[in-house]
């Protein structure tokens, strides 16, 4: 490579995709002449003509051709590497997707910690409900909620989810004198999380209740809008215990039955193309984001014991009982 006047087949190629000398030369902030001259010495190296004039253009001779092929590759590849090694230089930057109501109730009072490990990174949370497209998107990973069946990915559950009915302390004594769980809920207001994995249909049947005229007071799109219904005592909200956690501990929001069941599953997931772990700040994250979950899953696992409620994992109900 020492013998490549790598200036001369910048010049070249400048000329080669602007078609004239004068353009090229504005473009490289130097005097046509300077181009010019350039050309002339790669020319002599290569001892062959590389353009040919026709009327006030440059044309490619057939080496000429062969040449600005393998250059305009190289000078693209150079551009577009310059290009993201200053992208990274000036915005040290990781982004992520995450479910709003996780996002909300969950990560956002945390992501202050993980910055705080991670000085001189730029965090960039988008909360919404769509997944994104890593191909053509400019997405580090998501944290999606979700069954886990995302082929062609990487995807680590991150925590387990419990539902169970969920209501304040004021809405669960007006309801108290029904000792019959059918009973119970055939008057109280229920509210449905409609995008919710696991909905009050399969809650009733695995907890074998018939309520034979089922319906919602309430039907909301984000959980936390449910548990913020709930907690105003608007009703019972069949959700998640992960996400509300907080209410749970103060005693803002208390399980609706005795010995309630809530069931337990994988939700909430770590996902990227595996080439994306080669950036060692998603790696953090991902490392990060998997023991904040484990611990916080602990917890709600040792609350919802303490409570008296049963824990049933989605993999050990029987379809056939559901039926």
């Amino acid at each position: 490579m020492r013998d490549i006047n790598l200036k001369a087949t910048e010049y070249f190629e400048a000329v080669a995709r602007l078609g004239t000398v004068t353009k090229a030369a504005e473009e490289l902030a130097v005097s046509p002449s300077a181009v010019s001259q350039q050309i002339r010495h790669l020319e002599a190296q290569f001892g062959v003509k590389l353009f040919r004039r026709q009327k006030q253009r440059l044309l490619l001779t057939a080496d000429g051709d062969r040449l600005f092929q393998t250059t305009a590759h190289a000078f693209r590849a150079l551009r577009n590497a310059r290009s993201a090694i200053g992208r990274q230089r000036n915005l040290r930057s990781i982004t992520l997707r995450v479910s709003p109501s996780f996002g909300v109730r969950w990560l956002g009072p945390r992501i202050a910690d993980f910055a705080r490990d991670n000085p001189g990174w730029n965090i960039r949370v988008d909360a919404t409900p769509d997944f994104s497209s890593f191909e053509t998107e400019a997405v580090d990973c998501d944290l999606r909620y979700g069954m886990g069946d995302w082929a062609g990915l990487t995807v680590e559950c991150v925590m387990n989810d419990f539902m169970l009915p969920l209501c304040s302390p004021d809405y669960l004594r007006q309801r108290q004198g029904f000792l019959d769980p059918a009973r119970a809920l055939s008057g109280a207001n229920l509210i449905d999380s409609v995008k919710t994995l696991h909905r009050w249909d399969l809650w009733l049947a695995s907890n074998h209740i018939d309520l034979p005229d089922l319906s919602y007071s309430f039907c909301f799109d984000r959980s936390s809008m449910s548990i913020e219904m709930a907690k105003q005592g608007g009703g019972v909200a069949l959700d998640s215990a992960v996400l509300c956690l907080s209410e749970l501990e103060r005693g803002e929001l208390v399980p609706f039955l005795p010995t309630a069941l809530a069931i337990e599953f994988p939700a909430y997931w770590f996902v990227c193309p595996s080439r994306h772990l080669n950036r060692r700040i998603v790696t953090r994250f991902a490392k990060w984001i998997t023991k904040e979950a484990r611990v916080h899953e602990g917890k709600v696992r040792r609350l919802l014991e303490e409570r008296g409620c049963r824990i049933l994992m989605e993999s050990d109900i029987n379809p056939a009982e559901l039926a």
